[in-house]
């Protein structure tokens, strides 16, 4: 099969690409400002890229039209398919039908940690000699890739197993549905619920029926595995709930205890399942690890060996990535852009470093963020950083009125020299420079490590 997928640049369609094409099936795809990594690794899969949306497009004559839920009405090209009356269906249709449908899917929703948590619980099932295939929002360093097939090479046969992470973002301009629901998940991980997606959801209770769908569709032989912490998730099962439940972070559950520093006892109730020795930061990434163990343990991996998995995980690319250590300062690359996710991230740092300085710097560049809906909750999310740097360009709200809590420790930018150059300027040894953004943030990682490196 030929397919032509629009918007191909972006992480799971590229990922989706990716697998179409080791799977056999012919690929190209097309997308608007196309930039490297996506574009750069679609090249060296052989994959024909065309930058644009030109209507010309339909001369190559796919078999199907794969269609990503950045295009909308209007755009040239899928006029063009609905004027032609060709075959589309989204990504997410398309992967379950053709890559999904006689697999066991292991499936990891939730608002924060669903990166991670895929990540480790692939590499758990790697370690267990099991061979997953998996698409995920990010790049495991244990891989480095975001998606493969998952071949068994004894047998050159597809692993019974595959990890993916499930967004509850909308799946395509004409399937609003969120995107988890076409996995049809026997194990699926319920990492937590909070409000975002602001463009799309009008309110929690719409993103809680999303999520309440996805439990729909859970078979009874099947596993939820679920934050025992979170209300909101509680919220959904009362709604009604079919399949057995496991719960993580709580004692009557799966937890952890710390023996010292790094390592960890793992229990499910009062029976210790092993000692966990690892360098992760934060409680958020304890939680992540319980919810992956307990997902493993139900696709048949003994806890003990999903925790001797874990001793060697070694994160996801921008999750606390340590970029660089210029003259003694620390320079970090990390995802984070709810606040949740922000005060969860300087937690851990400063769990990790004590009473060493952190310099925040922060890109509010979500459609959330833009639209001012974490507005009061920002300040109180930074409050562990000791100074603060925040890029307001193009942010429709006013920015510096939202961190007058933080006081002097706070500044806010519009120019991105400028800030670098405040940056450089603040930073001394023993500094670590914590740089926070779900985008490439104006190339800022590699500009201000170039500011450091010049510096007398």
């Amino acid at each position: 099969m030929h397919i032509h997928i629009l918007g191909i640049c972006g992480t799971f369609m590229g990922g989706l690409a990716v697998l179409a094409r080791a799977a056999g099936h012919t690929v190209t795809g097309c997308d608007a400002n196309v930039y490297p990594p996506m574009s750069t690794q679609l090249r060296e899969q052989k994959i024909r890229l065309i930058e644009g949306y030109d209507a010309d497009q339909l001369n190559l004559k796919p078999d199907l039209f794969v269609i990503g839920n950045v295009v909308t009405r209007g755009n040239p090209l899928m006029e063009a398919i609905l004027d032609a009356h060709l075959p589309y269906t989204s990504g997410p249709q398309w992967l379950a039908q053709h890559l999904l449908h006689d697999r066991w899917v292991l499936a990891v929703a939730g608002t924060h940690g669903k990166t991670t948590t895929s990540s480790m619980l692939a590499w758990i099932l790697e370690y267990a000699g099991l061979s997953p295939g998996f698409l995920i929002g990010g790049v495991p360093e244990n891989f480095g890739l975001s998606a493969r097939l998952g071949i068994i090479e004894a047998q050159q046969e597809f692993s019974p197993f595959f990890v993916i992470e499930a967004d509850e973002y909308d799946t395509a301009f004409f399937d609003k549905r969120s995107k988890f629901v076409h996995y049809q998940p026997k194990t699926a991980v319920l990492n937590n619920l909070e409000y975002d997606h602001a463009d799309i959801f009008p309110d929690l209770a719409a993103i809680e029926r999303q999520f309440h769908h996805l439990i729909r569709i859970v078979p009874r032989n099947g596993l939820l595995v679920v934050n025992g912490q979170d209300k909101n998730l509680q919220r959904v099962l009362n709604q009604g709930c079919w399949t057995p439940t496991e719960r993580f972070g709580m004692e009557n559950g799966w937890h952890m205890t710390t023996v010292h520093d790094r390592s960890l006892s793992v229990y499910v109730q009062d029976e210790l399942q092993g000692t966990l020795n690892w360098e992760l930061m934060g409680e958020h990434n304890r939680m992540n690890a319980l919810a992956a163990l307990a997902a493993a343990r139900h696709a048949g991996v003994p806890a003990q060996v999903g925790i001797e998995a874990l001793s060697s995980f070694k994160n996801v690319k921008r999750r606390m990535e340590l970029r660089d250590v210029i003259n003694n300062i620390y320079v970090y690359d990390d995802f984070a852009h709810h606040p949740t996710a922000i005060q969860a991230t300087l937690a851990g740092l400063r769990d990790k470093i004590g009473s060493a300085r952190i310099l925040a710097v922060l890109e509010p560049r979500s459609n959330t963020m833009k639209l001012g809906v974490w507005q009061n909750n920002l300040a109180a999310s930074l409050n562990q950083a000791d100074q603060v740097f925040c890029y307001a360009h193009q942010i429709g709200w006013d920015v510096a009125a939202a961190l007058i809590p933080l006081g002097e420790k706070a500044t806010t930018h519009h120019d991105l020299a400028a800030m670098i150059q405040a940056i450089s300027a603040t930073a001394r040894p023993g500094d670590h420079i914590l740089i926070m953004s779900n985008g490439s943030f104006g190339g800022l990682y590699d500009k201000l490590l170039d500011a450091l490196h010049s510096r007398p």
